[in-house]
């Protein structure tokens, strides 16, 4: 399964949180994650970097990765947004409250077999 996070604002805080993901134990153990650079033209403006990429593995666990991903923007002075992605699924983290955290960890569960739906 192919996963891919990105936030509106800031490679700086893409980097904290590959940072994150790479030194959580179980994210870790089940995924490759790496940072992807962007591509762009001359004269655009953005970033080097706008995603992270993670590739599963047999045993994934959403539910892992997603508090991964919560602890990490509970530890931020603000309140970046992450849009998670897989195949034809996105969904976003803003608020992280207990229903939103629920839905991303059910959808992602889902999409593991296939079943997945998009926002």
């Amino acid at each position: 399964m192919h996963v891919d996070l990105r936030m509106e604002h800031g490679a700086g805080e893409l980097r904290s949180l590959h940072a994150w993901l790479r030194s959580d134990a179980i994210v870790r153990r089940s995924a490759t994650i790496e940072l992807q650079d962007g591509s762009f033209q001359p004269g655009q403006m953005g970033s080097a970097v706008e995603v992270i990429k993670l590739v599963t593995e047999n045993g994934w666990n959403a539910a892992s990765f997603v508090m991964a991903v919560v602890a990490w923007k509970r530890t931020r002075p603000q309140n970046p947004q992450i849009t998670i992605s897989h195949e034809d699924t996105t969904v976003s983290l803003t608020n992280c409250s207990d229903e939103e955290v629920e839905r991303v960890i059910r959808i992602l569960s889902e999409g593991q077999t296939g079943e997945g739906q998009g926002e």
